[in-house]
């Protein structure tokens, strides 16, 4: 159990390592294109949706169920930022993601589940701070 805490205390502090080199604009997350691995097929239009209500793009690759995992890495330059639901993605994808965030120097975010409200919560903060 410790060491399930102390794994997700260190994705924590990754993720606030990488979040901040993110430059800030007057226009919030206008324009920012964002990477969403995981998370469940039905979900990915709502998803969508809330990028596009803070004026973001999101992008969605489905972990390596049916695209293959190394997609990833064509994808991960071309985005800001990249969100892995933590409750619904393969270890390997999120590995993955994770080691290419860090290779190019993008964000790397991970939600606590696979809900329209995480995901939500995550570009709130983002616009917040760019705000």
């Amino acid at each position: 159990m410790a060491k399930k805490n102390k794994r997700r205390d260190d994705m924590r502090k990754d993720a606030t390592e990488l979040v901040a080199p993110m430059e800030a604009t007057d226009d919030g997350l206008s324009g920012r294109s964002f990477l969403y691995v995981g998370g469940r097929d039905c979900q990915v239009a709502h998803l969508r949706q809330i990028a596009e209500s803070f004026g973001a793009e999101l992008l969605h690759h489905d972990g390596g169920l049916r695209e293959a995992v190394s997609r990833i890495d064509r994808v991960l330059p071309s985005v800001d930022c990249v969100f892995c639901p933590i409750d619904c993605i393969s270890h390997d994808a999120c590995v993955r993601v994770k080691s290419g965030c860090k290779k190019f120097g993008k964000a790397f975010v991970p939600l606590r589940n696979g809900s329209k409200s995480s995901l939500e919560r995550a570009l709130q903060t983002m616009s917040e701070r760019n705000n």
